[in-house]
């Protein structure tokens, strides 16, 4: 089992990565867990699978779990989804002191620990990502959020988790969509700031996306590594550091918000689609050479990942995918920062990129095949 550090201001806590971690879950977690019943927030798809897990760690242990089972997808991270939430945490009575496990993917785990950040002004959680995507990004650092009608993640906060555990286990249950979407997140670190990474990423992503152990072991805790040095460098995204995690993220949200934050398009396809448009704007801008773009498109395009707009069907232009842009969280003093490449492991933050020129070039991008 790997165990990995995020080093924050006055405090810290684990990232647990490694198999059986669910089954071992009354020992991993110890004195966190300090009351016999022990609330959990899960989905559906995620319960038909890990339930009877856990139920029996805890059970063993001398808890008596507590569920609160939720419909899959994206549309359960809304004001109904975390009403209902809070409305059974309070009929549970959680306490400030207890934790409440936030079992499932992305979605849980944001929906979950705002949750928890706004409970009685704040109780703790413990994250128990099942994803690719959720053990590698979104279970780690403390962005926890809401979708609004206005755009995706836009009602949040800032609040850590108290122990991670990914358990790589839970990736056996995964469709390979999902594990695609997920490795979008992996890849991403390898091209916005270690080559070496990347180009491992190149020659293993397939048997990260197909299910070797080893290569996927390697994947989480290379990724959880760089996000928790991000992270302490820059926990609430004040210096700009944090910010880079965001490479492809104001394509990609955009791209979601178009189809409805729908299943057409899942978190991670929108995050894999943004860092081509992000490597290809780069060189358009001058920074890569189109060649390294390309590079980048292969890459993601490599593990089945999506790198073209027009197979979506948007009907849209460039300016309707940029309105979508300027409801994004960097917006600051009316401009948009970007993230963009100046090489392949090397990203900056752009502040002087004009809108009207991204919207050109989405207009082109909407039109290739």
């Amino acid at each position: 089992m790997a165990v990995i550090p995020v080093e924050l201001a006055g405090r810290s806590y684990e990232v647990r990565v490694g198999g059986n971690l669910l089954a071992d879950i009354v020992a991993q977690c110890g004195k966190l867990l300090r009351k016999s019943r022990v609330p959990i927030v899960t989905d559906s798809n995620v319960a038909a699978h890990w339930r009877d897990t856990v139920d029996g760690s805890l059970h063993a242990g001398g808890f008596e779990p507590r569920w609160l089972v939720l419909s899959p997808g994206e549309s359960a991270k809304s004001w109904a989804g975390l009403e209902q939430v809070m409305d059974w945490l309070l009929a549970e009575e959680v306490e400030r002191g207890d934790h409440v496990l936030a079992l499932g993917g992305g979605v849980i785990g944001d929906l979950t620990g705002f949750a928890a950040a706004i409970l009685k002004r704040g109780c703790g959680f413990i994250q128990l990502p099942t994803t690719l995507l959720a053990q590698v990004d979104s279970s780690v650092g403390g962005k926890t959020a809401i979708n609004t009608a206005a755009g995706k993640n836009l009602v949040g906060a800032f609040h850590q988790p108290s122990l991670v555990l990914a358990d790589l286990g839970a990736l056996t249950t995964l469709p390979v969509r999902e594990m695609r979407a997920g490795y979008a997140e992996v890849i991403k670190y390898g091209i916005l700031g270690d080559r070496a990474f990347f180009d491992w990423c190149e020659a293993n992503g397939a048997d990260v996306v197909g299910g070797v152990v080893t290569a996927q072991d390697y994947a989480v805790t290379e990724s959880v590594k760089a996000k928790a040095r991000i992270v302490a460098e820059d926990e609430r995204e004040t210096t700009g550091m944090r910010a880079l995690l965001n490479l492809g993220h104001t394509f990609g949200h955009a791209l979601e918000a178009q189809t409805g934050f729908s299943e057409r398009l899942l978190h991670g396809e929108g995050v894999a689609l943004g860092m081509v448009l992000a490597a290809r704007y780069s060189a358009r801008q001058g920074y890569i050479s189109h060649s390294d773009a390309e590079r980048v498109a292969g890459a993601i395009g490599a593990s089945g990942l999506p790198t073209e707009i027009a197979p979506l069907g948007l009907n849209c232009d460039g300016r309707a995918l940029v309105a979508h842009m300027l409801h994004d969280k960097k917006m600051d003093a009316g401009t948009l920062p970007f993230v963009l490449l100046r090489a392949i492991g090397e990203a900056f933050l752009d502040r002087q990129v004009s809108l009207d020129d991204v919207g050109e070039f989405l207009d082109g991008q909407l039109q290739r095949r």
